[in-house]
């Protein structure tokens, strides 16, 4: 009778190998989810950070707009979003600060994002930044918002300066004889059941004049 307790041994060690490598595996993984749960932990930190960051900018520039438009930016409760929404006489502006992280939760991803509906003209939507968890400045962080915000306000001029945007906001102004957007008159007049708008007071004020109208 063949002797088969040479291979009974070569096959016991091949199980236990296999097992011991199920057990290194199983104890890897377990490994690096507590790591990357502490990572998780670490991010939830750096948003409630961030936030100091991003919400007195905000705050800056919902002020800025103040005599413009009623608008007020919005932190979200877990802190990792920013928004700032607001409808000029032209379009719908909805601007949005995100702190994400990479799958590994090993980098910290600032997301930029600007709406504009109608659009009607090119600009710049969306920008990324990407810093190591470990090493978030806040001074970076707040100089990129910063030239962020900057870039959404110049959006925001060159719409209103826009020809497509423009289009059914036009008024004449009846002295001067020019067009120009309505939310830019310095003045107006309602005469005959009708508004007339002026690109300045003098204009209006020599309408008056010609109508016999109490200035």
């Amino acid at each position: 009778m063949s002797n088969t307790t040479p291979l009974l041994d070569r096959l016991d060690a091949e199980f236990r190998g296999a097992e011991e490598k199920v057990k290194r595996y199983q104890a890897e993984k377990v490994k690096e989810y507590e790591g990357r749960q502490q990572r998780l932990e670490q991010f939830v930190e750096i948003c409630n950070r961030l936030s100091q960051v991003w919400r007195p900018r905000l705050e800056s520039l919902a002020a800025k707009f103040k005599d413009r438009i009623q608008v007020a930016p919005d932190i979200s409760a877990d802190r990792r979003t920013a928004t700032f929404k607001f409808q000029s006489p032209l379009a719908q502006f909805h601007l949005t600060f995100t702190a994400m992280t990479d799958e590994e939760v090993r980098h910290v991803v600032l997301d930029y994002t600007l709406d504009i509906l109608p659009i009607l003209m090119n600009f710049e939507k969306h920008a990324q930044l990407v810093l190591p968890l470990d090493n978030v400045d806040p001074a970076v962080v707040g100089s990129w918002i910063d030239d962020r915000i900057v870039d959404a306000v110049r959006v925001y001029f060159e719409l209103h300066r826009n020809a497509n945007y423009l289009k059914g906001h036009l008024v004449l102004d009846p002295i001067a004889n020019i067009q120009f957007p309505r939310f830019a008159a310095a003045a107006t007049l309602e005469w005959n059941g009708k508004t007339f708008y002026f690109i300045g007071e003098e204009t209006r004020a020599e309408f008056a004049k010609r109508n016999n109208l109490a200035t």
